[in-house]
Order: structure tokens, then sequence, then C-alpha cells
């Protein structure tokens, strides 16, 4: 009898080890699932993705500290305005680098020859060709250089730069000699550029998705700050010299400041728990806390044999072990065809699916640059006095930055057309016919077109509706296209959206030149 049941024990111990090997293998199967789900997708200005719930939830965790003061998210606020200083400051400029260009020459009284520079045309290729460049070269950059040295060193740079410019406000040059250190450092400064928006996006992804809302909102607002730079230098009532250099003077500062918070931000006790490379691990760390051990525990019980036999015990005991046993491997079957979902497709297979956002944001900003700002800024008021000087300042730059951060908002409110819908590319193709319309305002000076809509309001409605309708396109656009994919391609397809923007504002510098020649 004791031989007997010796022989029992040991099958019962057999069977209950194997039960809990088997019960360990289905709580790694489900943490690892969890764990394939936290996807990281870039974040657009104030375009809410599909993504975004599972990383905030990823990202808010419970024993961060709190941002006191919300310095922290007045910090990304300054970062985000400060990168893109050097395309708004040098665009809202170009009445100032126009002038200084004028290579008007005087023979015997009259106006001889002129040579034209395209100012407008070179400043905007030169200004997006490098962040076209560097989203292609990020991989390569950011793994042999450290982010400090990015950041840092992209911002002293720039600096630099800012500092040069407002230097040769006050010294006499030769037009071509001028317009060729005006171009270099045009392209280096938005070399630095492009390389600090790539570093600052990575960043900001570290934290809660709130922080990329106040990234972005300062990156939005950095053409209006800009744009009101111009008109409270103009406002000075000083010479044009010395109104050139207060503005520049501007963007030296700002940029000094944003370097000062991006030094203060490792000081932060909130900062420093997101940021800190510690924190990478964070998922190791608590990925236990994602499956219940209660749950495990208690099938465990349920299951274990010491409850004592079927035939001796309550046989509903016996139906709950093999009911439990068998949900369990439900559970891992599920499991395993989640990992074979969640698996990353190739790039080609991610592009299948998104390239009709990717064909509407490249085609949004191809048209918007076409025409913003190298025809838009030789717009001339048909008013005299005072007004003259306000008038591109107000009309072009204000409204633009403005109507385009307007739109950029509109999305948190409504999203029309949907994802599905044929609608929307459509909307995006038919914006083609600002081109036109913005063509035959009164640019001056003209060659072929005719100036059919010479009214000042007549522009400023154009410009708003062409504003408003750009940003809100392109944050649509950016919204849709991780819907489209996967958690696991969500990263994938904000990357390669990244590059079609990128492409977008290439050709519409590219296509700016023949469009400009035209009118």
């Amino acid at each position: 009898m004791k031989k007997q049941k010796s022989s029992e024990d040991r099958e019962t111990d057999k069977d209950k080890n194997e039960r809990k090997h088997w019960y360990s293998e289905c709580k790694e199967e489900r943490l690892m699932t969890e764990k394939i789900r936290v996807v990281v997708t870039p974040k657009m200005p104030f375009c809410r993705t599909a993504a975004d719930s599972t990383s905030d939830k990823m990202n808010k965790r419970d024993d961060a500290p709190k941002d006191r003061g919300c310095l922290v998210a007045i910090i990304f606020f300054i970062l985000g305005l400060g990168t893109l200083l050097p395309w708004n400051f040098f665009m809202t400029a170009s009445m100032y680098f126009n002038n200084r260009l004028n290579t008007s020459e005087w023979r015997n009284g009259t106006i001889t020859t002129r040579k034209e520079y395209y100012f407008n045309n070179w400043m905007t290729l030169l200004s997006q060709l490098p962040l076209l460049l560097f989203t292609l070269l990020n991989s390569f950059l950011y793994q042999r250089i450290s982010e400090r040295m990015r950041i840092a060193g992209s911002l002293v740079f720039i600096l630099i730069l800012f500092i040069l410019t407002a230097v040769l406000v006050k010294i006499p040059m030769e037009e071509d000699r001028f317009f060729s250190i005006t171009m270099a450092t045009i392209w280096f400064i938005n070399s630095f550029g492009a390389v600090l928006q790539g570093s600052l996006f990575g960043l900001v992804g570290l934290l809660p998705q709130r922080y990329s809302a106040f990234f972005m909102s300062g990156q939005g607002l950095a053409g209006t700050f800009a744009a009101l730079a111009m008109i409270f230098a103009i406002a000075s009532d000083s010479d044009s010299e010395t109104a050139a250099l207060g503005y520049f003077i501007t963007p030296c500062v700002g940029t000094l400041v944003t370097l000062i918070s991006y030094m203060l931000l490792p000081k932060l006790e909130f900062a420093r728990f997101y940021l800190d490379s510690k924190s990478k691990s964070y998922e190791l760390e608590t990925s236990s806390q994602l499956l219940p051990t209660d749950a495990v525990e208690g099938c465990e019980k349920t299951s274990d044999p010491s409850n004592g036999p079927v035939v001796n015990g309550n046989p509903n005991k016996g139906v709950n072990c093999v009911s439990e046993e068998e949900g369990c491997k439900q559970a891992i079957l599920t499991l395993q065809t989640e990992n074979v979902s969640t698996q990353k497709s190739s790039v080609l297979q991610v592009f299948k699916k998104i390239w009709v956002m990717a064909f509407c944001v490249t085609f949004v900003f191809t048209v918007t640059l076409s025409v913003f700002p190298a025809v838009t800024v030789d717009v001339k008021t048909v008013y005299g006095g005072n007004w003259e000087r306000y008038f591109i300042p107000v009309a072009c730059f204000l409204i633009f930055n403005m109507m385009d951060f307007f739109g950029r908002i509109s999305t948190l409110k409504f999203k029309w057309p949907s994802k599905e819908s044929r609608l929307f590319p459509a909307l995006v193709v038919s914006r083609v016919v600002f081109v036109p319309l913005l063509m035959m305002c009164n640019v001056q000076e003209r060659r072929y077109l005719p100036a059919l809509f010479s009214n000042d309001g007549i522009f400023a409605a154009i410009m708003l509706i062409f504003s408003w309708s750009s940003g809100y396109c392109v944050c649509l656009s950016m919204t849709y296209a991780p819907q489209l994919v996967g958690p696991a391609d969500g990263e994938t397809a904000g990357a390669l959206m990244t590059f079609f923007l990128s492409l977008g504002l290439s050709l519409g510098a590219a296509f700016s030149f023949p469009l400009r020649f035209l009118v």
C-alpha cells in the first residue's frame, strides 16, 4: 500500500512540475507579446496618431516625479521654437537681402543694367536641401555622434552663424560676395538646424506624449515669432541698417536662450527621470507587472494535484482544472498568432500601405513651397504710405504662419475626410489651384502673366485659405499614415513620412524657379 502511495506521489509531483513549467511558459509568452506592442512613432504638430494611446500608457510611469512649475514643458516649447529660427528669420528678412542685392548701375544718369539674383528661390532651395540630406544620413550620424554633441554643438554653430549675419549688416560689401556668403550661411545654418531638429525629435519621444505637443507648438509659432520681430523692427522708425541689425540680434538671443534651456534640462528631476540612459531598461524592470501573478497562481492552484485526485474529490475541480489548462493552451496559441502579426514588415510593404498619404504630404509641400515665399514675397500693395513697409510682413508672413498653425490644431477638433476616403487625396491635389491664383496677384516685376488680383484684400484672402489648408492637410496626412499599418510598423511609417515631407519641401523649392520666371 505504501509503495503504491509513493508511486502515486512521484507521479503527482511530476505532473505538478510539468504544469508549473507550462504556466511559466504561458507567462513568458504573454510578457513577450506585451513588449512587442510598445512602439514609438514620430510626433507631428498637434497630430494624434493611433499609436499615441499606447505610447502614453507606456511613457507615463507611476513612480515619475512631478514637472514642477511645468519647467520641462516650457523648455521643450523653447527648444521647438529654436529649431526653426534659422529658416524663418532668413525667409522673413527677404526684403533686407533683396535691397542689398539690388545691383542697379547708373550710367549717364540712367539705369543701364540690373542683375537678378533670385534670392528667394535660392534661399528656399538651400534651406530645404539640408533637411532632405540629413534625413537620409540621420542613421549614420546619430549612431556615431552623442546626443549632447549633436544638440549643443548645433546650437552653438547656429548662434555663431546668426552673429555673423548680424555683423554683416554693418559691413559694406560687393553684391556678388555678399550673395555668396549669405548662401553659404543659409546652407550651413539649416544643416545644423536639420541635425538639431532630428535629435530633439528623438529626445522628446522619450517623454510622455503631451511634451511632444509642447515641442511642436513651439515649432508652429517660430514663424509667427519671426514675423512679429520684423514688424517690431520696422515700427522702431530706425534707419534700415539699424532695424536689420536689431532684427538679426533677436534670433541670436533666441538661440542663446535655447542653448541655456537645453543645458538646464539634465538638472531637472523630471527630465532626468525620463532622459537618463538607465530609463531605457524600464520595460525590462516593470514587464513583470503586465501579467498579474494572481491569475497564474490561481491557475496553478486550481490544477494542483495536491488538492486530491479527481476520482477521490469533487468532479467539478477536475473540470475546472481541465478548462483552465485548455484556456492557457488557447492563450498561448493566441499569443503566438499575435507574435506573428506584430513582426515588422519590410519598408516596401509599409510603403505600399501608406503611399497615398506619402503622396499627399509630398504634394502639399511641393505646392506650398513652389510659391511661398518665392512668389508671394514679391507681391506689391496698391496703397502707398506707411502700409507699404508692413504689407509683406503682415499679409504674407504673419498671415501664413498664423493660419498654418491654426490649420494644424484644427485636426484636434475634426478630421475630415477620413483616411479611407478618396476625397482626401482629391482635395490635396485641388490645392494646385493656389499656384496660378497667387501668380496672378500683384507680383512685381512681371513678364508674361497678367495681374488679375491687384487688390490687397484678395491677396490676403487667398493667403489665408492657402496657408490654413497647408497646415491642415499636412497634419492630417501625418496622422493617418501610422493608422494604416500595424503597431510594429508605426516607426517605419513615421520615418517614411518624414522623408517624403522633406522631399516635398525640396521639390517645392526647385519648382519655385520656373514658376517665378513665368510670372
